[in-house]
């Protein structure tokens, strides 16, 4: 059974209530956001722009599904590149209600599925914080391994963070 689907603009109202419901416990792992980034109508310009790079192939946007088929997250595939490098970038995120149900390593498998058959790719690269143990855990446990540790990687809740760097390669 599918725990992802394809983003609709429909779903905006959905991924901007779990948003404002995961606001305080997503801050330190998400750059900072204007207050429109946690509305409808902000979420729904999100949609739209990941769709139009979706058609331009070069993102896979998906959203994450609960037991009752409602939205509890996203799951993504950014920064595809075709070409000699044939990868994409990883990202995802599964309301507080829902973790510990296996759904983020579900999702994370599905997509990666996806990438390898249906997108072609051959190099999926994932970074988390060095305290995010749950994330680096849902990444090994879909056979993504460690390669290193990238300084100063991401800006999060305003200050600058390391990043364990994780990549899976099609056929591992």
């Amino acid at each position: 059974m599918a725990v992802t689907r394809l983003v609709a603009t429909t779903d905006a109202e959905a991924l901007a209530d779990v948003l404002r419901r995961n606001r305080r416990a997503m801050a330190a792992l998400e750059p900072k956001r204007p207050e429109v980034y946690f509305t409808e109508k902000g979420q729904r310009a999100i949609i739209q722009d990941a769709l139009r790079r979706y058609e331009e192939g070069v993102s896979f946007p998906r959203v994450i599904l609960g037991p009752d088929d409602s939205v509890v997250g996203r799951v993504n595939l950014n920064e595809i590149v075709r070409g000699p490098s044939m990868k994409g970038v990883l990202g995802y995120y599964v309301d507080e209600a829902h973790q510990g149900q296996g759904l983020a390593s579900a999702a994370v498998d599905e997509i990666v599925q996806l990438a390898f058959v249906r997108l072609g790719l051959h190099r999926i690269e994932a970074g988390t914080r060095l305290d995010n143990h749950s994330s680096q855990r849902v990444l090994e446990k879909n056979g993504f391994v460690r390669f290193g540790v990238a300084r100063d990687y991401l800006r999060l809740a305003g200050t600058w963070h390391d990043h364990v760097l994780y990549e899976r390669i099609f056929g591992d």
